[in-house]
């Protein structure tokens, strides 16, 4: 009786210690590039399921809104700054399961909060930049290419905000933005 006590106390050890490795890395940074940008992170972590991340970056758009009446489908490439909790759901599943969890590899939960101020590095026709701000809740995935290299999808609909009034127009104005990414990356 004591044998089989110590042994299931012993593997209750076991399973007990590895759940607890089933966590968000402390903190990663890296490079990710998709069809309208280029962007650097840093994803810090908050807890064992929960990141913070930081994000610099340049979006690439061609806009055709009552902005941009004037000017025949302006393309440009402006900053943007980004702050995203994630919350990571699936860790301890796909630890269970042998597969990778490292360079924050799995689902994910995220409150999108993007700011795009009133600068660009690249406007065609000199259409007024309008800077807006968003907050969009975003289901997502992220998954490992090897040591390095990862990829990430996810989509979500929030708020936006435009500041319109500070570039020349009447009113700002605010609605409804999609977020939908597909970036693949190099994690440092």
């Amino acid at each position: 009786m004591k044998k089989a006590l110590f042994i299931l106390t012993l593997c209750g050890l076991t399973m007990i210690g590895k759940s607890q490795n089933a966590s968000v890395e402390k903190s990663t940074f890296g490079i990710q590039t998709g069809v309208l940008g280029l962007w650097a992170y840093n994803e810090a972590r908050l807890s064992n399921s929960i990141a913070l991340r930081t994000e610099l970056g340049f979006d690439l758009g061609i806009w055709e809104t009552t902005y941009y009446d004037d000017y025949n489908s302006p393309f440009i490439l402006t900053p943007v700054i980004v702050i995203e909790p994630r919350f990571y759901h699936n860790l301890k599943k796909r630890l269970q399961k042998s597969k990778r969890i490292d360079g924050n590899s799995g689902n994910f939960i995220a409150l999108k909060t993007s700011y795009h101020p009133e600068w660009a590095l690249f406007n065609t026709d000199d259409a007024p930049v309008v800077s807006d701000f968003a907050i969009i809740p975003t289901y997502g995935i992220r998954r490992n290419i090897g040591e390095h290299f990862n990829f990430e999808a996810g989509i979500g609909a929030g708020y936006s905000y435009t500041f319109a009034e500070r570039a020349g127009y009447s009113k700002d104005e605010s609605g409804i933005e999609l977020n939908m990414h597909l970036r693949i990356g190099y994690k440092f």
